[in-house]
């Protein structure tokens, strides 16, 4: 079994102070400092949104005549509302969620937190997270405008190679980072896309 619970750490105390439904937020504002990935963005796709923190994030950084578009299975955090935002609840796997997806776009940034539903078996979480972030990838392929970037976050098991291979053939720059806000014990890493190429 997972660890139901964990103890709330440094980001997770920031997070409820600075009113965000979770940690996970200082993950994208460390990446975006560090790559600036969302640079003069004026819409966003953010795949696996839910509670909404990188939602929120976004949101703030876009102009008043942005557009953030969201998916995930779980609904977004009930206090989060903005005439810029466009939700769609329901499965990334779905023709019709990606119909949604690619009818508001392109996207100059697309994001993705998604994480599987974890069984505490390091191989089948892994195994589950590389399909994800495959789905994510191709959402990004397809919807990403050129000179966009992309942000996926994936659990190492080795295949990130590869995947980063990949991305490196569709960008201008790709690499792996870790921020500090993940937590020291996750196996989690990010993989950035950075100039689409078309």
């Amino acid at each position: 079994m997972a660890k139901q619970y964990e103890q709330p750490d440094y980001w997770s105390k920031k997070a409820f102070a600075e009113g965000y439904p979770a940690r996970s937020v200082y993950k994208l504002e460390q990446l975006n400092e560090k790559f600036g990935i969302f640079k003069q963005a004026k819409t966003v796709l953010d795949l696996g949104a839910a509670p909404g923190s990188w939602t929120t994030y976004a949101l703030h950084l876009l102009p008043l005549d942005g557009l953030c578009v969201s998916v995930d299975l779980k609904p977004l955090d009930s206090q989060l509302k903005d005439t810029r935002l466009r939700f769609f609840q329901g499965d990334m796997y779905e023709k019709s969620i990606f119909t949604e997806v690619k009818k508001n776009g392109p996207y100059d940034v697309v994001i993705c937190d998604a994480a599987p539903a974890t069984t505490g078996n390091k191989t089948v979480d892994a195994s589950r997270s590389v399909a994800l972030v495959e789905l994510a990838c191709a959402y990004a392929v397809e919807n990403t405008r050129v000179g966009g970037n992309f942000v996926v976050k994936i659990f190492q098991d080795g295949s990130q190679q590869e995947i980063l291979q990949n991305l490196k053939k569709k960008f201008n720059r790709a690499q792996a980072f870790k921020p500090k806000a993940s937590r020291s014990s996750s196996f989690e890493t990010f993989l950035v896309g950075l100039g689409f190429l078309g």
